[in-house]
């Protein structure tokens, strides 16, 4: 009996071995673990090279680290990824959209961006001097815009963006614009004719004192005139001033870019005399005033330009004919036609 008491100390002590050395190996298993999700957490994705990868929305967590298990950009456990997520405390704001990976992108990095929605932006620029049929076009081959406007007649366009004409031609201001993936090509217009008229806006109460044109809408169609009439910006004023004088004694503003936009799809690069003798509601030739809506849309330079013209005499302008685009300006119609033989007889040297 002695000796059974004696030995239960010492099976006791192995007893408290073990145990502390089970607690070692799960202590080293821990550390181990964590050592290895560290790893994972601050180490490269599998990226030879930039990649979108495009996170719809309602997307589920799951459902975002099995796409990027799936392109092979990461193999580790989805544990892994739950557990990031939870350390960095973002796990209800991961954003759906698309995200453009670096090589050397690491999974904490992409979490982050996840969190923050910084998604990819793409630019859609509109040109000066484009039509609004040109514009429709130029979206409709913009890849990755939800494409709602195919359908949509010009008149039912401007109804859906509160423009009080059937035609929206000139409403859009050429500028560049950021969408992301999600957006349509509709939500771009409707940017641009916003734009555009926080740029009337503000501009229009700190007009010249004697300027033609009597409201928003005016300057806008004369702006898209002196838009198609030159691509010089130093001359745009001195164009918008020709056009301000021939307004107010009454002269028609024969300007052949509103002929032309009068002549629509049938206008096959040449414009004949005929044309100009056909009478339109933009013709220009035939009738007085401004057309009955812009012919292009005008950037800012030419919306200033009309809104601040330049003095001067000059009633005609013509192509110098020598391939810089600009123009020689003339007081007196005689002048004008000395300037017109001039620009013939280059044309006929070159």
């Amino acid at each position: 009996m002695p000796d059974r008491i004696a030995s239960i100390p010492a099976g006791g002590a192995r007893l408290k071995i073990l145990l502390l050395l089970v607690l070692l190996g799960l202590g080293l298993a821990c550390w181990l673990a964590w050592r290895d999700f560290q790893r994972f957490a601050d180490t490269p994705l599998a990226l030879q090279e930039a990649e979108l990868i495009d996170f719809p929305r309602g997307a589920s967590f799951s459902s975002i680290v099995d796409e990027l298990r799936s392109r092979q950009f990461s193999n580790e456990p989805r544990v892994y990824w739950k557990l990031l997520s939870r350390q960095m405390q973002i796990a209800s704001r991961l954003q759906a959209g698309e995200y453009r990976l670096e090589p050397g992108t690491t999974p904490r990095q992409l979490m982050s961006m996840l969190a923050q929605g910084k998604v990819v932006q793409h630019h859609f620029t509109i040109v000066e001097g484009w039509t609004f049929r040109q514009l429709r076009l130029a979206l409709a081959r913009e890849a990755g815009l939800n494409q709602e406007l195919p359908g949509l007649d010009a008149a039912t366009v401007a109804h859906r963006l509160g423009i009080e004409t059937d035609n929206p031609e000139g409403w859009f201001l050429p500028e560049t614009y950021a969408w992301v993936r999600g957006d349509s090509d509709f939500s771009v217009l409707r940017h641009a004719h916003e734009a555009m008229q926080r740029a009337l806006e503000q501009r229009w109460p700190g007009r010249d004192p004697g300027v033609p044109v009597k409201s928003i809408y005016e300057a806008l169609i004369l702006a898209s005139i002196v838009e198609k009439e030159t691509g010089v910006d130093s001359e745009r004023a001195q164009i918008a001033g020709v056009f301000s004088r021939r307004m107010q004694i009454g002269m028609r503003l024969q300007t052949d870019p509103s002929v032309v936009y009068g002549l629509g799809e049938t206008y096959d690069g040449n414009i004949r005399r005929r044309d100009l003798d056909t009478d339109t509601p933009y013709n220009t030739y035939t009738r007085g005033g401004l057309p009955p809506t812009p012919i292009a849309l005008p950037g800012l330079a030419a919306i200033d330009a009309v809104l601040h013209p330049a003095a001067g005499n000059a009633l005609y302008f013509v192509a110098l004919g020598d391939g810089s685009g600009r123009h020689e300006f003339s007081n007196s119609l005689d002048e004008h036609n000395r300037a017109v033989r001039r620009y013939l007889i280059r044309r006929k040297q070159q």
